[in-house]
């Protein structure tokens, strides 16, 4: 009776097992879940991302450059003092329409903030490293894969970027950026980045490699908004980035296993990427300390 019942306790955890890597393996089959961006998830995020932009512009007309600064007393000393011995402080966002979350029919809304100290370094050296979008795909990598400039005036950058990201399945996409630097005073600058193309890349890296039609895709990344603030103080840099962020939502009956995976990439994405970013400027204060002492 014993060994029956433990082959029946077997088979169900094989069961179990099969059933859950069915279900990984009909989110990640190209073919399976097919999505289509629809106007009023477009909608929607737009609206999310103009009423971000009003939120933050009342944080600055309050005196918040960064966000730590709108924290209370005894919680921004505690955060800055995280921030000034090495810790990089990534947080959820939520911007809410009088006092209501904003419904995303057809669409999830991913919000992070994130926010590192690079000792040290100078505000001239935390910019060169972000507009230096040739050599992103050596800072950023494995996240970005390729990079380059396609058009610049000024301050005003057009920049293609290649994103990789595998977590159980591997997604490239392709993507073009709107980006905006602003210089506000000697020890303050931001930027406004908006991604005006991205393309879903299919078989990328093998002969067969080809883009699907934007919007008609597997949904991993429909929209990308993207707002850095840089202060120079306490001896070094604070560097903030706040992405906002859709994808499609979640297949149904798929939530319980999918969702916890699926809304994790955001949030590691820009915890590498602050990290990325603060090695980067570290590298290049060294060398550039380096030159000067031959």
């Amino acid at each position: 009776m014993r060994q029956l019942t433990a082959m029946a306790d077997t088979r169900l955890r094989h069961a179990a097992v099969l059933l859950i890597l069915g279900s990984f393996a009909l989110l990640a089959s190209p073919a399976a879940h097919p999505a289509t961006l629809k106007p009023e998830t477009r909608a929607a995020f737009q609206r999310y991302v103009q009423l971000t932009e009003q939120r933050n512009q009342r944080q600055l007309d309050a005196g918040a450059f960064l966000w730590v600064d709108s924290l209370p007393e005894a919680e921004r000393k505690k955060a800055y003092s995280e921030l000034t011995t090495g810790g990089v402080k990534v947080v959820r966002q939520e911007t809410l329409d009088v006092g209501k979350p904003i419904s995303c029919p057809g669409g999830m809304v991913h919000h992070w903030l994130g926010t590192a100290f690079i000792p040290g370094a100078t505000l001239d050296q935390v910019l060169g490293v972000l507009e230096d979008y040739d050599h992103q795909s050596e800072y950023y990598r494995p996240d970005v894969e390729r990079s380059r400039i396609e058009s610049k005036d000024g301050a005003h950058y057009r920049v293609f970027l290649r994103f990789r990201r595998t977590k159980i399945i591997t997604v490239v996409l392709d993507t073009v950026h709107d980006v905006q630097y602003y210089r506000d005073s000697p020890l303050r600058a931001h930027s406004r980045s908006s991604a005006i193309r991205i393309a879903e890349v299919e078989n990328a890296g093998k002969s067969d490699e080809r883009e699907k039609t934007p919007g008609q895709d597997d949904g991993f990344l429909w929209g990308m908004e993207t707002w850095w603030r840089m202060e120079q103080k306490d001896g070094g840099v604070f560097v903030q980035s706040e992405v906002v962020s859709l994808t499609r939502d979640i297949p149904l009956g798929l939530g319980w296993m999918i969702g916890p995976f699926v809304t994790s990439i955001p949030k590691e994405s820009l915890e590498f990427t602050m990290e990325a970013t603060r090695r980067a400027a570290l590298s290049q204060d060294h060398a550039q300390a380096a030159g000067s002492n031959r």
